[in-house]
């Protein structure tokens, strides 16, 4: 049996992509496997966000191809879209599959499978599977494929379910990248969104993850998100709703208000970016501070403190020191339980590329970890409110002998006493671990030191 790893780098888009590779595998017969394990095909999903997840795209390429099997190595991704020759010159057997082709990668195990049950070898029948779309027919072979022909029934990393409802964004941000590699705002039908997510629940996932590049900017049969969440809360019974990444602008009063029912969970997400109205201006964002504040007040009028993170990029060009001291207050004045970090990355092809009055690298450090400093005093201080409160949790894995999960407002979890992974348990924030044969109740006398909070994100 071949065995094969799917290894993902950046937003949770390409996590939900990469289980329908994997899924599509897994029904052809593969074994799938962890990227730590040895394999004979590494498909390698790849992120263009920042020059960092490209190192270490690169460093993970490297290491897939230089096992001593020899193994054929597929890359896609945001990153093999916008800088293929960069990839191309990485030793090994490696193929570059451009996001134009990504979703015929579903088709690519039945191929292999027949191919090699007619005598070809794993990379002959992947090499003449990359031959085919490019074929004599160049005009039809660059079709785009159907975006969302991602449609995973079984998930092989993740305990939850994913759910792609939008692809692209029609935003044009001076410092990102994403939108050149995946191009316009396009989103799933919401009749075909609706009938994926009721056949996920009824396989028996307790949680669905809506994800997109942009999901705010969702659109289908004359509605928005709020349309799509609306008819999924009408019809799902038992599984959990958890959304992606929303533009702060969008947050209204009938998006939150839908955020309130008890099937979506307390766990939201904001690319804020920055803080100060200027900076926000100068990199075509869509919003202001004010905008950015009232989306965090509708939620947490809608929840009981849920897990509200934040995106900031620190160091952007022209930002001042007062800009920097502005983005710092607002994160503290609005108490993000996390905030993500991202020194300013300048992207190839974007508008601030080329840019001059960049703040110098050492200034734009001390800003990032000046925030990272503060991301911790935040989340340390949420924890630390969630203690002694009764959660639901979705069981992921077990590790070291315990069972770790994730609950509604994104606490990663160990827990004792629970069966399998999949289910969801209800049980006590504690120092100690949860155990569930004791009702929820706080497990005193547990092993010393076995924290029940796993603080990795």
């Amino acid at each position: 049996m071949l065995r094969t790893a799917v290894y993902t780098l950046g937003c949770k888009l390409n996590q939900c992509e990469s289980e329908a590779l994997a899924d599509a595998f897994s029904a052809n017969g593969f074994q799938i496997v962890t990227h730590t394990d040895p394999a004979d095909l590494y498909i390698v999903n790849t992120c263009t966000v920042t020059t960092k997840a490209e190192q270490k795209a690169r460093r993970m390429i490297r290491k897939f191809a230089s096992a001593q099997n020899a193994p054929l190595v597929i890359i896609t991704g945001c990153y093999a879209e916008m800088d293929p020759d960069d990839l191309k010159k990485l030793p090994g057997s490696i193929m570059i599959v451009p996001l134009i082709r990504k979703p015929a990668i579903l088709q690519l195990p039945q191929l292999i499978k027949v191919q090699m049950e007619a005598g070809l070898t794993l990379a002959e029948a992947a090499t003449q599977w990359a031959a085919e779309p490019f074929g004599s027919d160049a005009d039809a072979a660059m079709q785009p494929a159907n975006p969302f022909s991602y449609k995973a029934v079984t998930f092989q990393y993740h305990a939850r379910a994913f759910l792609k409802i939008e692809d692209g964004c029609d935003n044009s941000c001076s410092y990102c990248r994403v939108t050149l590699a995946r191009g316009k705002a396009v989103s799933l039908n919401q009749d075909e969104a609706v009938n994926r997510a009721l056949d996920l629940e009824r396989r028996g996932y307790r949680e669905i993850v809506l994800t997109g590049v942009n999901i705010t900017a969702y659109r289908s049969q004359g509605e928005g998100l709020e349309g799509l969440l609306r008819v999924l809360l009408g019809k799902l019974s038992t599984a959990r709703i958890r959304l992606s990444s929303l533009e702060p602008d969008m947050i209204t009063d009938d998006l939150s208000e839908l955020c309130g029912h008890p099937l979506v969970q307390p766990h939201f997400h904001i690319p804020v970016q920055s803080g100060s109205d200027r900076i926000i201006r100068s990199v075509n964002r869509n919003y202001t501070t004010r905008d950015i504040t009232a989306a965090v007040t509708r939620l947490r009028a809608v929840k009981d403190d849920p897990f509200i993170a934040a995106d900031i990029i620190a160091g952007l060009p022209t930002e001042q020191d007062k800009d920097a001291a502005d983005t710092f207050a607002l994160m503290r004045t609005l108490d993000f339980s996390q905030i993500h970090v991202f020194p300013f990355s300048p992207r190839p092809g974007t508008d601030l590329y080329e840019v001059g009055n960049r703040v110098p690298e050492f200034i734009r450090d001390k800003r990032a970890a000046e925030l990272r400093q503060l991301s911790m005093q935040q989340h340390a201080a949420y924890l630390e409110r969630w203690k002694g409160k009764v959660v639901n949790v979705l069981l992921e894995q077990e590790k070291n002998g315990y069972w770790t999960g994730l609950s509604g407002n994104y606490l990663h979890l160990q827990i004792l006493g629970v069966p399998e992974t999949g289910q969801a348990v209800r049980g006590r924030v504690c120092r100690a671990v949860m155990d569930t044969d004791r009702g929820g109740k706080c497990c005193s006398g547990k092993p010393a030191g076995a924290s029940f909070v796993d603080f990795s994100d």
